[in-house]
């Protein structure tokens, strides 16, 4: 079965953001980074996904105009494949992605980028509606602390824990990198 990496939001905007916080971040990275680097060793195309919303003006890191709209420093320098811009949670949403999935033959994905509970989420369900197969490469999406309605905090580890209760087996199938890597071919046939 044809995979691709999908690499979701790993992009400086979130460095400018207030909720940011580094501490998970160089887990995140060697996750991330593991799975771009076996995917490339493997022949399975890499995918990066950008998001860009809001006002258009270097005050949102989410605008072109900020700079910000680039890969996250750290992250392994690769040539993806192709790259997609969405301006939605799902990466399926406008962005043509499903096309180029659908000409390429792929049928399973491997879900990987910022935010958890966001972006990465949404866009596994969406794919999971449409008929792709996912996987979500659970340490190699990254999320921040959050406060609930009601004041609590939930940290991003429960973020993380709450993810993968409702994605798992009803979804994607939820697995770390390492779990990830390990199912992959030797090489993908071209």
């Amino acid at each position: 079965m044809t995979a691709c990496l999908i690499v979701i939001d790993a992009q400086e905007s979130f460095r400018h953001r207030p909720y940011y916080r580094a501490d998970d971040v160089p887990a995140w990275l060697a996750a991330q980074n593991a799975l771009i680097a076996g995917c490339r060793e493997a022949g399975v195309p890499i995918v990066r996904i950008y998001h860009v919303d809001g006002p258009q003006e270097a005050g949102n890191p989410f605008a072109e105009e900020s700079g910000h709209i680039r890969p996250f420093t750290g992250l392994a320098d690769f040539a993806a494949d192709a790259t997609f811009v969405k301006h939605r949670h799902s990466a399926l949403v406008g962005t043509g992605l499903d096309v180029w999935l659908t000409q390429q033959g792929i049928r399973r994905l491997i879900v990987t980028g910022i935010r958890t509970e966001q972006c990465c989420e949404t866009t596994t369900r969406h794919a999971s509606d449409l008929g792709w197969q996912v996987d979500y490469a659970l340490d190699a999406t990254l999320t921040f602390d959050m406060v609930q309605p009601d004041g609590q905090p939930l940290t991003a580890s429960q973020i993380r824990a709450r993810t993968a209760t409702v994605l798992d087996g009803r979804f994607a199938r939820v697995r770390s990198a390492a779990q990830v890597l390990a199912a992959l071919p030797v090489a993908q046939a071209a």
